[in-house]
């Protein structure tokens, strides 16, 4: 009978414990979507890009919301940054110091630091954190990330806003490689590429493995660092985070 007990109390345990899990994964998320972010701060990503108007700031903080629940729902493994406008704001957030490692408490449970990151290219860690962002900002907006028909938001941004040294993704390859033959110097990487090994022979970080419908648990193998990016001297595909 106490080995009956002990069994009991274990289940329930277990059971408090996912409940309790996934509890604070909810709430957290909700939190990323509805907390306010400081007075002043689209004034100070303005100051950078004055083309922009509040409802365009709006969708910069848009996108920046998507990038941290994307950092939340891969369980807070790293992530990389695909928008060089987000990426601003970004880094005017942390500048409001107090504020920014307040939301991060809330919405992580931690700090969440910043460091360099670069589109899909040579470095494996940065990819996985390219392939793990586009993951779930696709999901977010309920677009196959093995087979896009259209961007995510947080992907879309540098080419809708126009950002100068911005960072242009289209969801069709086949666009990609017309649009790199053409005469338009500038690089465009397409969606299709994060799920492709063909791209650099593995897919790290695409869902770390999950199906469609999965999400991966808090705790899991945390990468990234402080790194020494700091200021506006993240390169290639802009920054990203983890701890």
């Amino acid at each position: 009978m106490p080995a009956f007990f002990a069994i009991l109390a274990f289940i329930l345990l277990a059971c408090f414990a996912l409940f309790w899990s996934k509890y604070t994964r909810l709430r957290r998320a909700a939190f990323i979507r509805e907390a306010e972010l400081p007075r002043g701060l689209f004034e100070k990503l303005r100051a950078k890009h004055p083309q922009l108007s509040t409802k365009d700031c709006q969708l910069v903080a848009h996108g920046l919301r998507q990038f941290f629940l994307a950092h939340l729902k891969s369980g807070r493994q790293f992530v990389s940054m695909p928008s060089q406008v987000v990426d601003d704001l970004w880094h005017e957030f942390i500048l409001y110091t107090k504020n920014y490692d307040a939301y991060c408490r809330s919405a992580f449970g931690r700090f969440l630091h910043h460091s360099p990151a670069v589109v899909l290219g040579s470095e494996r860690q940065r990819n996985a954190g390219l392939r793990r962002c586009w993951w779930f900002a696709c999901k977010e907006e309920n677009i196959n990330p093995r087979a896009p028909t259209r961007l995510p938001l947080l992907f879309a941004l540098d080419t809708k806003l126009n950002i100068p040294g911005g960072f242009r993704y289209v969801p069709d390859c086949s666009g990609v490689r017309r649009e790199q033959d053409g005469k338009d110097g500038a690089a465009t990487y397409c969606g299709g590429d994060f799920s492709s090994s063909s791209y650099d022979g593995g897919t790290a970080g695409f869902a770390d493995g999950l199906s469609d419908g999965g999400s991966a648990d808090a705790g899991g193998s945390d990468a990234g660092s402080d790194g020494g990016g700091g200021g506006d001297g993240c390169g290639g595909g802009g920054c990203g985070g983890g701890d």
